[in-house]
C-alpha cells in the first residue's frame, strides 16, 4: 500500500483528491492536514510514504513544512513530497524543489494523472513535467547571483555522465536521453544514478536545480 497525506487549506480539494486516491486499490489516505504545522506534525505521526503538499496555506507554507520534512536526521526515511499548486509559474515551486520535494502537479490535474504521479513519486522517481520544470528553473535561476562554479561531486562525473546531467537538465527522460546518445535505456539508468549518487541529490530534480544553480548547465543553452 501506498500511505498518503493530504496537505492543502481547501477542505474540498482535501476531499477531491481523498476521493481519486481511495478509489485505488494500492493506496491508503492516512491523514489530512490544514497547514504546514499540521502536515509536519501528521507525517511524523502516520509515516506516510507521499504528501500531496499545498504551497500556499496558513501558519507554514508548503516550502518551509516540505524543508522541515526533509532535513536530516530523522532516522526513518523521510516522505516523498509532491507540490500541489494552480500556476505552473508559480515562483514558490521553484524553492520548493529546492527544499527537496519530488516534483509538482497542478491542482487542475485530471484523475489519472494524479494517480500516476503520485505512484511515480513513491516508486522513488521525481515527477519532473520537462517543458514547465525546465522553464520555471530557468527562469528564477537566471534571476539569482552569479553562479558559485561546479558543486561538490561533479568532477567525479566522467564525460559520458555530465552530457547525461546536461540532457537530464534539458527535461530529457531516460528513453530520449536514450535516443539522443544511441544507447540502451538501461545504460542511461545506470548513468543516471551514477550521477545523483556523486552529485549527492535524491532524484532527478535534484540533479536539474543543481546544474541550473551551479552554472554548470546555463539557462537557454542547455
Amino acid at each position: 500500500m501506498i500511505r498518503v497525506l493530504l496537505a492543502d487549506d481547501q477542505a474540498l480539494v482535501r476531499t477531491g483528491f481523498a476521493m481519486i486516491l481511495g478509489a485505488e486499490a494500492d493506496f491508503e489516505v492516512v491523514g489530512e492536514a490544514g497547514d504546514g504545522e499540521q502536515a509536519v506534525q501528521a507525517a511524523g505521526r502516520l509515516a506516510p510514504d507521499v504528501i500531496l503538499m499545498d504551497i500556499r496555506m496558513p501558519r507554514l507554507n508548503g516550502i518551509e513544512a516540505t524543508r522541515r520534512l526533509l532535513a536530516g536526521g530523522r532516522g526513518a526515511p523521510p516522505p516523498r513530497v509532491l507540490i500541489l499548486t494552480t500556476f505552473d509559474q508559480d515562483e514558490y515551486v521553484y524553492e520548493a524543489l529546492r527544499a527537496g520535494a519530488s516534483g509538482f502537479l497542478l491542482k487542475t490535474v485530471p484523475a489519472d494523472q494524479l494517480v500516476a504521479g503520485v505512484r511515480t513519486v513513491a516508486g522513488g522517481e521525481a515527477l519532473l513535467a520537462p517543458a514547465i520544470t525546465r522553464r520555471l528553473i530557468e527562469a528564477y535561476t537566471s534571476r539569482g547571483a552569479p553562479a558559485p562554479g561546479p558543486p561538490r561531486g561533479y568532477d567525479e562525473l566522467t564525460a559520458r555522465e555530465r552530457e547525461v546531467l546536461t540532457l537530464l537538465a534539458r527535461g530529457l527522460t531516460n528513453a530520449e536521453i536514450a535516443a539522443e546518445l544511441v544507447v540502451e535505456p538501461s545504460t542511461v539508468k545506470s548513468h543516471v544514478a551514477a550521477v545523483l549518487l556523486k552529485l549527492g541529490v535524491r532524484d532527478r530534480v535534484g540533479a536539474v536545480v543543481l546544474a541550473y544553480e551551479s552554472g554548470v548547465v546555463r539557462p537557454g543553452v542547455a
